[in-house]
């Protein structure tokens, strides 16, 4: 145990945003997310019972959001069909835990079509797959400097 890490970080979390550098990104999937879509690039790691909010929460108090990007902080648009018809409070959740630890908040936040988010995932450090059970709920970090 370490003092001041939240207790979801697993070892192995805790190693992966070690070894990230500047740039890397590292995608929080929701439960479901095509995690055989991926590959064998990124790291896959398992964080089933967990949701993406209490995740996202702890990673951001280690994890520094890169200032040099416009938009270090990426989701998946919803699909032309669920415009209008599919709610994402969700999203506002994520605008909330990024406001406590970056004064940018919702403004770190860009969206991508859905096969473009997977295209992107594939060329992410490591993936954390969750049972969230939230739709459109998957976001990718890009880790910045200290």
């Amino acid at each position: 145990m370490l003092k001041g890490i939240p207790a979801i970080l697993s070892p192995e979390l805790l190693k992966v945003l070690c070894e990230m550098g500047h740039g890397d990104r590292i995608v929080i999937a929701d439960g479901n997310f095509p995690i055989g879509l991926v590959g064998k690039d990124p790291i896959i790691i398992r964080a089933d019972g967990h949701n993406i909010p209490d995740i996202l929460d702890a990673i951001l108090q280690v994890f520094p959001l890169d200032t040099y990007a416009e938009k270090p902080v990426t989701l998946m648009n919803l699909l032309p069909g669920d415009v209008g018809r599919v709610a994402t409070p969700i999203w506002d959740t994520y605008d909330e835990l990024i406001a406590k630890y970056d004064a940018r908040g919702g403004e770190t936040v860009g969206h991508i079509d859905r096969f473009d988010f997977y295209d992107e995932a594939k060329k992410a450090y490591a993936v954390i797959a969750t049972s969230e059970k939230a739709i459109y709920a998957n976001i990718m970090l890009q880790k910045g400097i200290i």
